[in-house]
């Protein structure tokens, strides 16, 4: 559809309509809707356009600025058109010291890009991400939201040249392949591609204090008030005096 342009045309709003109904039907309130409606649209054009948000805005009876200001405080709708493939590489923290600011540099040397920028092929969008939520796999790389631990900065631009060639990649964890930008969108608006449960989840550092604690026979403490009867402070009667710390020699007469 043409760059820029106001609304969908005719034919694409009748078909996310139906959509769209489904995933307003989820929530108590229409306007809750939002966050998925605005992966359905990018799942359409691989990024929110302000088509995808006029949309939005039509479906749920609200404005198109409180849309405008959904879509770009969060950062996984794209503003801008991008590649099939978003390659996120954790630059936060831990993943940094275990050399995630090493491989961002390789891969925008190897790539030729900068941050949130796209390879002239259209077939890598590069960013820096604050976390990818998996340290105990650092340094961690993610494209469309699927794992790549361990990463080095030779293994990462192996991964990006052959996401470039076509070649198959599987992630280090969860499904056997991985899907498109529009694709991981369609999922994250709510609509299962049957995947969910490929592959291994959780391994090795994850699962390491488990094994640890089943091996020492270890459990976390009950909760309920039975098991613990200590008063707490809450329930100390007003004439009980707090047990406050004592005041450090001369600081007394410092008052």
């Amino acid at each position: 559809m043409p760059e820029g342009a106001d609304t969908f045309p005719a034919e694409v709003v009748a078909r996310l309509e139906q959509d769209a109904k489904e995933l307003i039907g989820r929530y108590p309130k229409p306007r809750s809707a939002l966050l998925p409606l605005l992966h359905l649209v990018q799942s359409e054009e691989g990024h929110v356009s302000r088509a995808g948000m006029r949309f939005c805005a039509d479906q749920l009876g609200i404005t198109l600025a409180e849309v405008n200001a959904v879509a770009t405080f969060y950062t996984m709708y794209r503003r801008r058109p991008g590649g099939d493939y978003q390659v996120g590489v954790c630059t936060n923290t831990l993943c940094a010291v275990m050399g995630g600011d090493e491989i961002f540099a390789a891969l925008k040397e190897h790539l030729g890009v900068g941050n949130n920028e796209t390879t002239e092929d259209g077939k890598v969008t590069l960013e820096h991400v604050e976390c990818n939520a998996a340290c105990d796999f650092a340094p961690v790389v993610m494209v469309n939201w699927e794992f790549f631990d361990n990463q080095t900065p030779d293994s990462a631009k192996r991964l990006v040249d052959d996401l470039r060639l076509g070649n198959d990649v599987a992630p280090t964890r969860g499904p056997a392949s991985l899907c498109t930008w529009k694709q991981a969108s369609r999922v994250l608006a709510g609509f299962d591609d049957g995947r969910a449960g490929e592959g291994v989840q959780a391994a090795g550092p994850s699962l390491a204090g488990l094994a640890l604690a089943r091996e020492r026979g270890w459990t976390a403490p009950d909760p309920s008030p039975a098991a613990n009867p200590q008063r707490t402070p809450s329930a100390r009667s007003s004439s009980e005096p707090a047990n406050l710390p004592r005041p450090a020699q001369g600081e007394e007469e410092a008052k």
